[in-house]
């Protein structure tokens, strides 16, 4: 199965893919991420990759409540 699935957040400052890494890894294990090889510093969002439209709803709903 591959990563057919795009989410975008807002996410803002350094060290974004360390950081939410280490969210996912604490808040939502189940879901599979497939994270891009950078982010810019001075973006404002990130764009991950999904396996399937439920695990872009179950980190859509986690993330609403939390501020990365």
């Amino acid at each position: 199965m591959t990563f057919r699935y795009s989410f975008t957040f807002p996410i803002a400052g350094p060290n974004k893919l360390p950081r939410f890494r280490q969210w996912v890894a604490q808040h939502a294990p189940e879901v599979p991420v497939s994270l891009p090889p950078q982010v810019p510093v001075k973006s404002e969002a990130m764009t991950i990759r999904l396996k399937s439209v439920e695990d872009r709803q179950k980190l859509s709903d986690k993330l609403q409540q939390v501020k990365l």
